[in-house]
């Protein structure tokens, strides 16, 4: 019976589909990379989803912030926010980048207004940006960064 391939043409034959496969996965996972890191254009209300913290410059305490999806407006969150104990409801979106976010201490008028950027390359974990408190007419600037979804409340 006549040998169809003779090794050298097994061993480039073979060498052939290990590249082939070893492209294909290098592929599938530069692809897998880029779906689960948004560029900030691409970042979503469900990728604010969940615990933030926020630090401003030019005051000493801080906030943790919850966003959830918003029940009466498609492609909004809503949420509260904590500083200390003092709480306030939260509502706002992201679109093309660009983050917009009321406050309010009573449910009814606004305190506070956040307007801010997603940082490249955060995959959407990060935004900056500017927070104006309405009762001081006094504006700070923010830095909002995901909480890991196990770690400790704070």
């Amino acid at each position: 019976m006549a040998n169809l391939m003779n090794p050298p043409s097994t061993i480039i034959f073979i060498a052939a589909c290990a590249l082939s496969i070893s492209a294909t996965a290098q592929n599938s996972t530069q692809n897998s990379v880029t779906a689960s890191c948004p560029l900030p254009a691409q970042v979503e209300p469900v990728h604010l989803y969940g615990l933030w913290r926020a630090e401003f410059t030019g005051l000493a305490q801080g906030a943790t912030l919850l966003f959830e999806k918003h029940a009466e407006r498609t492609g909004s969150v809503r949420g509260a926010i904590n500083r200390n104990g003092t709480r306030a409801l939260i509502a706002g979106d992201v679109d093309g980048g660009e983050f917009t976010l009321e406050e309010s201490d009573d449910g009814v008028h606004i305190s506070a207004t956040w307007l801010g950027t997603v940082v490249k390359d955060s995959c959407g974990q990060e935004i900056r940006g500017s927070w104006s408190h309405a009762a001081s007419d006094r504006a700070y600037p923010f830095v909002l960064r995901k909480l890991a979804a196990n770690a400790p409340r704070q």
